[in-house]
């Protein structure tokens, strides 16, 4: 289950609108409305802890593996980051698509990918713009 139609199960459950949920999480009716869509996802971390809080829930069921993959990018390495996670995880979402392999498969291949990128992100360091290189 993706983040927004967990979202929207949860503020159901606790017979929400999403005006009201938007409200207590202290974010925008129309940002609200584009979680609970898919259409976008938080951008800092802290939000998903909030939305945790308001719904009565663990901070880890809303974040997927992929969803923590994509906001660690962005972290570490700004929008160009964001944007290679995130293709990396739309692209092969869609190798997936025709259903040939089980969840598990699925799941470590999606950990293989993503541990490929870090490892070459580390590798390649010296292409990294000084103000996302790690601090010593």
């Amino acid at each position: 289950m993706k983040f927004g139609e967990k979202l929207r199960e949860l503020r159901k459950e606790k017979d929400m609108t999403q005006a009201q949920l938007a409200e207590k999480a202290g974010l925008s009716l129309r940002t609200m409305v584009s979680y609970e869509k898919g259409t976008c996802y938080p951008k800092r971390r802290e939000t998903y802890k909030v939305l945790a809080d308001v719904l009565g829930t663990n901070e880890t069921y809303l974040r997927n593996e992929d969803e923590e993959f994509v906001a660690d990018a962005a972290e570490r390495y700004g929008r160009n980051g964001r944007r290679q996670a995130q293709a990396i995880v739309s692209e092969v979402g869609a190798l997936f698509a025709g259903g040939e392999l089980s969840d598990k498969d699925k799941d470590a291949v999606m950990q293989a990918l993503q541990k490929a990128y870090w490892d070459a992100k580390a590798d390649n360091v010296k292409y990294t713009p000084k103000k996302f290189r790690p601090q010593k």
